[in-house]
């Protein structure tokens, strides 16, 4: 097969969606080149982003089709929009196009895939922007009319989707999200010169920063400080700057693993995710987790991990007393869960689903 891969949005800093984009083609092409398959990683691009994207992708086996316009965004809702050229003029031919988040390019023939990692903009657009709204809106209902196959990054977000936009349920096949080599528990902690509770997210209202820094107002007694590692992010912040709350911004995955390895407790108190791989990623790093009760979290944190209402800040500090109290049964029970999420599993499921519905 000739398999054509949007990978758009690997022009933006790296977030969950862009890891989630890499990590799944890079277990892609780990299994279907040695078997003779193509893999096609297109995008319509900003100048900024035809130089981002080839780093983004060091080291993985795919051929590059990147085209560089200037006001990208606008060219890819207007190609997507309009149906017209397909993908084809572009790429070449192709077996299987698989889009991602940010359009829906129209093709003539082959296999159409995308992959669904939430449906908060339908559930819950105050948590998200304008533009992010309008963005997914249209692209859900194009998968919905237009997909053979659709990839999830759990159940949840499986049942979420099919049973959100009336579509066939044997067509989404789950693809959980793998860990990334850097995140294990051997190798160097980091040292900020004390015991600290971390988050990593980027600032926007689900993912619930600001209940996290009240209950870090009730740990006092615990000598931790709350780091925070993540982007700027959109709307309304919490109060970072009180007493004992470091602000990190974005790191890097190599930074973000001697964190998790540093961390007497890593807190992930999100309202509502489609998996959360954070959550995973500290696990496989060593790291007890404190999540959130909710649904869409169950499969990332499955019983390795304490939990607590994301909205309640008093569950949320006892919850980090609990992890504190546990923290060599949940650092083992973490890192043995952890290791059933693999990028080549993600790879084996795409290429599975391109052919079976090929």
């Amino acid at each position: 097969m000739r398999i054509a891969f949007d990978v758009s949005p690997l022009s933006h800093e790296r977030t969950g969606v862009n890891n989630y984009i890499r990590g799944s083609l890079t277990g892609l092409a780990e299994v279907a080149r040695p078997l003779g398959h193509e893999i096609v990683a297109f995008a319509p691009t900003s100048p900024d982003g035809k130089r981002a994207i080839p780093e983004a992708l060091a080291g993985v086996d795919v051929e590059l089709k990147l085209v560089a316009l200037p006001g990208a965004h606008g060219w890819r809702t207007a190609w997507s929009m309009a149906g017209y050229p397909p993908a084809e003029r572009f790429i070449g031919r192709f077996d299987a196009l698989h889009f991602t988040d940010w359009m829906y390019p129209p093709q003539k023939r082959g296999v159409r895939a995308t992959t669904i990692h939430d449906v908060v903009p339908l559930h819950h657009p105050e948590w998200t922007t304008k533009r992010t709204q309008s963005m997914h809106r249209r692209k859900y209902r194009n998968a919905a009319l237009t997909c053979d196959v659709v990839f999830a990054n759990s159940s949840f977000t499986a049942d979420d989707f099919a049973r959100t936009l009336d579509f066939p349920r044997e067509r989404v096949l789950v693809a959980r999200p793998g860990v990334a080599p850097e995140f294990t528990a051997g190798g160097e902690a980091a040292d900020l010169g004390g015991p600290y509770l971390l988050t990593v997210a980027t600032l926007e209202p689900r993912k619930n920063l600001g209940t996290l820094v009240d209950a870090f107002a009730l740990l006092g007694d615990t000598g931790l400080s709350l780091v925070v590692a993540g982007g700027q992010g959109w709307g309304e912040q919490p109060q970072l700057d009180r007493p004992g709350v470091v602000r990190l911004g974005r790191v890097s995955d190599e930074e973000l693993a001697r964190l998790y390895r540093g961390a007497a407790v890593v807190a992930y108190p999100s309202r509502f995710e489609g998996f959360g791989m954070p959550i995973t990623e500290a696990m496989a790093s060593g790291a007890p987790v404190v999540v959130s009760a909710h649904a869409s979290m169950d499969e990332a944190a499955g019983t390795a991990a304490v939990r607590a209402d994301p909205e309640s800040a008093e569950a949320i500090a006892l919850a980090v007393r609990e992890a504190l109290a546990r923290h060599d049964e949940l650092r083992a029970a973490g890192i043995e869960h952890a290791r059933r999420f693999s990028w080549r599993r993600v790879g084996e499921i795409f290429l599975e689903g391109y052919q079976r519905f090929a």
